[in-house]
């Protein structure tokens, strides 16, 4: 296997800083989000990716692997959020066994409500803290390493 490529200084700092900043980041942005909306930010992203789709609805396989979560995993958060009316779950006309989530008025109201404080949020502890060329930077490095990992580009 030969020796390992041991990170040099600049590398090991870059590596911690990014770990670091996305666990902190995530966590202020998530309890903004809750504070400012109640909603999770699961909840955020079932919504917001139902809310862009067409007919607003999607399957829950496909929103599990978006979010990097096991069907059955999502399946119990979505019963929740089907409590709180925000969604309805319906049986896949192609798939007996798969599911379509449906995006309720309550949810797109929900998400209409809580974009605008999101995207803040998002801009005051991120976006606004970098220059221009740090952004291009940062959406370079992003494209390259998702596409490494095998996602398609959004941009």
């Amino acid at each position: 296997m030969g020796d390992p490529r041991w990170l040099d200084e600049a590398e090991f700092r870059a590596w911690l800083g990014y770990r670091r900043m996305r666990l902190l980041l995530d966590a202020q942005v998530s309890r903004d989000l809750l504070r400012d909306s109640g909603l999770s930010a699961p909840d955020y992203d079932v919504l917001s990716s139902l809310s862009s789709a067409e007919g607003r609805r999607g399957r829950l396989t496909e929103l599990a692997e978006r979010m990097l979560w096991s069907k059955s995993r999502l399946s119990r958060h979505i019963s929740r959020m089907e409590q709180r009316g925000l969604v309805t779950r319906e049986e896949c006309e192609s798939d007996g066994r798969g599911a379509v989530i449906v995006l309720t008025e309550e949810g797109m109201r929900a998400i209409e409500v809580a974009a605008p404080d999101h995207v803040e949020s998002v801009r005051r502890h991120f976006i606004d803290l970098l220059t221009p060329e740090q952004i291009e930077v940062l959406g370079a490095v992003a494209e390259t390493v998702l596409t490494h990992l095998g996602e398609k580009s959004d941009g």
